[in-house]
């Protein structure tokens, strides 16, 4: 039998690291933080417990690097949900709905990720993050920003804000409160975006987070041939 060559070994890892955020997410969300064991998410990824430790240093970490790629790709559908636009006040509107609607669809991660950037260990600075600051920093962009430098983490710092202050325990703020807010700062009208909806009239949420992670193959081809 030949040895697998370096392009299969990369996939392999690439797709072995997806299943172990795919798990994160998973068990979080069914369990809590504390009630779930980088073991119970080795288990569920169908992994070594051995291999977590490969790509993360530890769970804190490994929930980090999951909820910013959730971040990261809800935000992604938001702004190039149809119409498509190019509208810098309309992507700027989407941006802040679809952060705050991760308030009403994932409380539990949300409410673990935020207290998990506020643990001694910080902010983790993953590919996953690097994404989603990528996007954001696009939306100040579009929106007219001069200072994209400046005006970007100030946008973050108010959507972190925000998600906080909608995710306190007893003394939660409402989104429309919340949103009414950022929307008056960056000059929207009300109507611009898509509010957060738990019912979704138009556009039911879909709560399956599944399609974030690329699991399978990216090349398909090669595993008919090997059937």
């Amino acid at each position: 039998m030949s040895p697998r060559s370096a392009s299969v070994n990369e996939e392999l890892r690439r797709r072995s690291r997806e299943r172990l955020l795919q798990a994160a997410i998973e068990l979080v969300g069914e369990r809590g933080y504390d009630a779930t064991t980088l073991g119970d998410i080795a288990d569920r990824a169908g992994s070594a417990r051995g291999l977590v430790s490969y790509y993360f240093p530890g769970k804190r970490q490994l929930l980090q690097s999951a909820v910013h790629r959730v971040m990261h790709r809800t935000l992604e559908e938001g702004l190039e949900r149809e119409p498509h636009t190019e509208d810098g006040r309309e992507r700027m509107a989407r941006a802040i709905d679809a952060i705050l609607g991760l308030t009403v669809h994932h409380p539990v991660l949300m409410r673990q990720h935020m207290a998990a950037i506020l643990h001694a260990e910080g902010f983790v600075q993953c590919p996953e993050q690097q994404r989603l600051a990528e996007l954001l920093r696009d939306t100040v962009t579009r929106h007219g920003s001069k200072d994209t430098d400046a005006d970007y983490p100030m946008l973050r710092a108010l959507l972190m804000g925000a998600v906080y202050a909608a995710l306190v325990p007893g003394v939660p703020m409402s989104l429309p409160v919340l949103r009414a807010e950022l929307f008056q700062r960056y000059g929207l009208d009300w109507e611009m975006g898509a509010p957060p909806d738990p019912e979704g009239p138009d556009e039911p949420y879909d709560t399956d987070l599944s399609r974030f992670f690329a699991t399978e193959s990216r090349h398909p081809e090669k595993n008919d041939r090997s059937k």
